[in-house]
């Protein structure tokens, strides 16, 4: 009897520990979890799925740590600058925490994409209504870009564009084959 009552625990136990601690899943938190690392690597996701004449020269990043022809990490201290060249209102500079970016090399109004990591809690929606406001209510100098287009790419991530219409509808289009469940949240003209 003593045999039997030792192999039922033991039974018990194999059964009942392997969910002690772990962690909760997708299904049980309702939320997916991060494909990308950092917002550098999802902009870097879209920009490999360009062909090789597609791909216009730009620099990425903060203007004191541009790099030539791939995207750029952005320094989040930079509130004026995310502001200024992206066209995130500095207000919104407390609910991310992380951002790449990727700048047309001649006109910013020609192409201007940005990638933001969303802090938990932070209500997508209204972070893109602020963005969008934003950029629509702009006073555009040396020509003025056709299209706004903002995306969920999933896990936290938002993506912000606007430029030549052209150029933004590739980007668009590359952005949804190469970011898995990637959604248009707003696509908008820029009058």
């Amino acid at each position: 009897m003593k045999k039997f009552i030792r192999i039922l625990a033991i039974a018990m136990a194999v059964l009942i520990l392997p969910g002690c601690g772990s962690e909760p899943s997708e299904a049980d938190t309702g939320q997916s979890a991060p494909e990308y690392k950092d917002a550098l690597e999802v902009l870097s996701a879209i920009t490999g799925v360009y062909k090789e004449d597609e791909l216009f020269s730009h620099y990425g990043g903060d203007q004191e740590n541009a790099v030539m022809d791939a995207p750029g990490t952005f320094d989040l201290t930079k509130t004026d600058e995310l502001d200024t060249v992206l066209g995130m209102p500095e207000s919104e500079a407390e609910k991310i925490e992380d951002a790449a970016s990727m700048v047309h090399m001649m006109n910013a109004n020609t192409f201007t994409g940005a990638a933001y990591r969303l802090k938990d809690g932070t209500d997508p929606e209204a972070f893109v209504d602020a963005v969008k406001s934003n950029i629509l209510a702009r006073q555009w100098i040396c020509g003025q870009p056709d299209t706004l287009v903002i995306l969920d790419a999933g896990g936290g991530y938002v993506i912000t564009a606007f430029g030549e219409a052209e150029t933004i509808e590739l980007f668009k289009s590359n952005a949804l084959s190469a970011l898995n469940g990637a959604e248009v949240m707003t696509e908008t003209p820029i009058a």
